[in-house]
């Protein structure tokens, strides 16, 4: 198996990525109807969380970690629940592709601030008219909408910090923290995500679609993110990134028949110019394990979800 990994070519890894990673929430909004939105994101966890547990068994990470390690697991469990929470309860009310978008936003600005250059500073500007573009179009129908998927952009922005410490430590790697994070914000969520969910547990076509939410949203695209950057050059996989807002809005289209207006699409695309504008500040690769990715590949790494 790990021969027929190594033998695709890195860049299948991504387009699985980019597909998995809004495939899984346009097939949520499609459950939203038989399940509560907050219960299906708390089966999307779970369901995960469970797939980790019989993959990786990360349980036995916890006795390693010391009491540091440990906070910053639970830190980063905190945010996955609630950001995965805001950002299904901001694509009940928005289109797909407008809270991709949005949630880059965040992530371009730390990039300008770790690395000030007028390259970043554009890149910036060029994403803030477009997320400007985008939420001008939904502030007056939408407002709640538009403070969900501004609550899961910054709580994007801090995931991506978070993740970038778990990869970087040197007593756990990056699947294995991202297993047991799975875990404990299954926990975490359960007391408001389960007991919507609760309906979905006489309904096996519910729950079977719902753990499929989870496995194309929170498995594939993570596996497939580490499979990637593995093997990718940092810049490549950078300018890759940019394409994800149109990924999600074309998967809108397809699964949700969400057709942009204009100023939507003008939108988007100034968002994607400028995440393949910005560059992220050098760093040197640590040495470490295999499965360790440095810099902004051990965030995507870790993540790419927004939620």
């Amino acid at each position: 198996m790990a021969i027929i990994a190594q033998r695709l070519p890195p860049h299948v890894y991504f387009v699985v990525s980019a597909v998995f990673h809004y495939l899984g929430p346009a097939l949520a909004v499609l459950l939203f109807a038989r399940i509560d939105v907050l219960g299906v994101a708390w089966l999307r966890i779970a369901s995960a969380a469970l797939v980790f547990a019989v993959w990786r068994r990360p349980w036995r990470l916890w006795g390693r970690l010391d009491r540091p390690g440990r906070r910053l697991l639970i830190r980063w469990a905190a945010v996955l629940a609630v950001m995965n929470s805001v950002f299904y309860l901001a694509i009940d009310r928005l289109p797909l592709g407008t809270v991709a978008a949005i949630e880059f936003l965040p992530v371009i600005a730390l990039a300008a601030l770790a690395a000030r250059t007028r390259r970043n500073a554009l890149a910036l500007v060029v994403a803030a008219a477009g997320v400007y573009l985008l939420t001008d179009v939904r502030l007056v129908a939408e407002p709640l909408g538009l403070a969900f998927a501004a609550a899961n952009a910054v709580l994007f922005a801090l995931y991506i910090v978070l993740g970038h410490r778990v990869a970087r430590s040197p007593r756990m790697s990056g699947i294995d923290g991202l297993g047991l994070s799975m875990l404990i914000a299954a926990v975490i969520a359960l007391p408001v995500g389960a007991w919507q969910a609760a309906p979905a547990f006489l309904d096996p076509v519910a729950l079977a679609a719902a753990a499929g939410v989870g496995i194309c949203s929170s498995v594939i695209p993570y596996v497939s993110d580490q499979l990637a950057m593995a093997r990718l050059p940092r810049a490549t996989y950078s300018l890759m990134v940019s394409l994800l807002p149109a990924t999600a809005t074309v998967v809108g289209i397809i699964v949700l028949t969400q057709i942009p207006a204009l100023a939507e699409t003008v939108g988007v695309v100034l968002v994607i110019a400028g995440v393949a504008l910005h560059q992220e500040k050098q760093e040197h690769a640590p040495s470490g394990r295999p499965d360790q990715v440095p810099g902004e590949e051990a965030d995507r790494a870790v993540r790419l979800e927004p939620g």
